[in-house]
């Protein structure tokens, strides 16, 4: 009983935790920039007052779009990273180490150099790049045994230096305004925010966390092991192959609005899992707001540390998840010994 009213309590205040955050790195990021606003204005504006000057403005048609486009992609980022590993079972299982988010950025790269820069062409060419990147990891990486992660690991490495090569080449051919055009979106970057995007992003969102319906379930089951879960009725291999699509779809759509943005997928529902545990109904949709969270910040952080230079937001992301996976793979091998 007291277990049970510890674990409720503690993902209580986990949920209360992640939603103040959320809601302060909103403000934040809004009022922190090239032109700092009061935090009052800020709040004032989001409630749907005006404000003097051009203050009104910049929230509306600038910080406003940006900030609900980091917190999206962020979040999407997230909850495909809960995805993944879920469906590895493994905490290492992340877009950008199987090789998901290099196939998608492939695809919007190809998308760029051949079928312009419409947002629409762009994000078909992700999800397709990416759709294929997951396929090939979980075709080779799942046998008779079930998924291997060493194997994923591996295959992951191998699709990543593949979509090196395949970029490498499309920049070489590429002129000169597709080449800058390809180069800085690879970075990942949230200065061509607009609301059409975020409200892109947004109904990606919705599909996922909609989608926990029809995948939760399973995905919790899957923790007993493959073998098990069919032996519960669970339908394995479709919903692998659900998954895949929803988190080729996820990433893609991120890739393509925003460029590639490492280790949120990783960093983020690993760390939920530690406060929450396992259940996937509380990890996915508290890893959405860890996520939101997280980018939110990061690219605050990217739009300020230098300013009035703005530094590409997946540069941040990966100085704060680099050393992350370090740490987890340290962990991991003294808990094996």
């Amino acid at each position: 009983m007291n277990l049970a009213a510890n674990r409720i309590q503690r993902r209580l205040w986990t949920s209360i935790v992640l939603a103040t955050l959320l809601a302060t790195s909103l403000v934040v990021a809004i009022a922190l920039g090239s032109v700092a606003l009061p935090f009052a204005d800020v709040l004032r504006a989001l409630a749907g007052g005006e404000l003097e000057g051009f203050g009104g403005d910049i929230v509306r048609a600038i910080r406003l779009p940006r900030a609900l486009l980091a917190a999206s992609v962020g979040a999407v980022l997230a909850v495909c990273g809960a995805y993944l590993q879920g469906m590895f079972r493994n905490p290492l299982a992340d877009p950008s180490l199987i090789g998901v988010t290099a196939g998608a950025s492939v695809g919007a790269s190809a998308a760029i150099m051949f079928g312009g820069a419409m947002l629409g062409v762009v994000s078909l060419g992700a999800f397709a790049g990416g759709l294929v990147a997951v396929w090939l990891v979980y075709r080779v990486a799942t046998g008779v045994q079930g998924t291997s992660v060493a194997t994923m690991l591996l295959m992951g490495i191998a699709v990543t230096a593949l979509a090196a090569s395949l970029t490498g080449l499309m920049d070489y051919f590429a002129d000169s305004a597709n080449l800058r055009r390809m180069s800085l979106w690879r970075m990942g970057g949230l200065d061509g925010a607009t609301g059409a995007r975020a409200l892109l992003v947004l109904a990606t969102l919705a599909v996922l966390l909609l989608s926990m319906k029809s995948t939760v379930r399973g995905l919790n089951t899957l923790l007993l092991g493959e073998s098990q879960a069919r032996h519960l009725g669970v339908d394995v291999e479709r919903l692998k192959s659900h998954l895949i699509v929803l988190v080729a779809l996820g990433v893609g759509v991120s890739v393509a609005v925003a460029g590639s943005i490492a280790f949120v997928g990783l960093v983020v529902p690993h760390m939920i899992r530690l406060c929450v545990g396992p259940d996937h109904r509380m990890l996915v949709p508290l890893s959405a707001l860890g996520g939101a969270s997280l980018l939110l910040l990061a690219d605050t952080l990217a739009r300020t540390v230098i300013a009035p230079t703005e530094l590409p937001v997946g540069l941040v992301t990966a100085l704060i998840g680099a050393p992350f996976f370090v740490f987890l793979l340290v962990r991991h091998r003294e808990l094996i010994r």
